[in-house]
């Protein structure tokens, strides 16, 4: 719509009554059809289209934010736009969109550099932040899903340590929230196993950082009042 979308954000502020903050956008795409989801139709050249460029820019003055939901290759193009609309708070998706099935099957490594480096980049962005989570997926290709037995936390972690570290190194803690991913997540591993491989792969972290991560920085981003409940994570719990 361009920036005709303006009245229809909005109506979802109002309706919101100040609960609503922000858009996500499914921006996933691939030339590997079988990557896309017929659900939420994309194009490989979205983010530099005109239109969505215009309907972006109604983000900022409505003090918005935006989740962006793409795959690894597809994030030099999200830095552009964050460079573009610097006042508007981003928020990268699920680590960035790991890809490890299809014509990305046994390409781990080659899919990791190429990852490491843009979001290395897309990391100067200080209006940037990285969702940590959704590596369950089927499409990260960690087939945790069609294993006989349910993995371990700490099989999780050690598949996940790689890019856990790497998200935190490039953004730092104070622009890393973990996030569940469920119920999409659920397929490779249960709640309470993803969350104590969560703990596990921040036990390194000092309390104050590892809150940080588990709790604050979704909580600034989305303007949230942290439940009191989390509080003895500053504790080292």
């Amino acid at each position: 719509l361009g920036a005709a979308v303006r009245p229809l954000l909005q109506a979802h502020v109002q309706a919101g009554q100040g609960r609503f903050r922000g858009i996500r956008h499914i921006l996933a795409w691939d030339a590997d059809a079988q990557l896309l989801n017929p659900a939420y139709p994309t194009t490989e050249d979205m983010m530099d289209s005109p239109a969505f460029n215009a309907g972006f820019a109604e983000l900022g003055p409505l003090g918005l934010s935006f989740d962006a939901w793409l795959y690894f290759h597809q994030i030099p193009r999200l830095t552009v736009l964050a460079r573009r609309f610097p006042d508007v708070p981003i928020v990268l998706n699920h680590c960035g969109g790991i890809l490890g099935v299809g014509t990305y099957a046994g390409q781990r490594e080659a899919v990791f550099d190429v990852w490491l480096r843009a979001i290395t980049d897309l990391a100067a962005c200080e209006n940037v932040m990285v969702k940590v989570g959704g590596l369950g997926m089927a499409l990260s290709g960690f087939d945790f899903d069609i294993r006989p037995v349910p993995p371990s936390s700490q099989d999780l972690a050690d598949a996940w340590q790689p890019y856990v570290a790497a998200s935190i190194a490039a953004f730092g803690p104070q622009r890393v929230m973990f996030e569940s991913n469920f119920p999409v997540d659920k397929g490779s591993a249960s709640y309470r196993t993803l969350w104590n491989a969560f703990k596990r792969l921040t036990a390194i972290a000092n309390p104050d950082d590892r809150y940080q991560m588990l709790c604050d920085t979704a909580a600034q981003f989305y303007r949230l009042t942290p439940n009191y409940l989390a509080q003895p994570l500053r504790k080292g719990h």
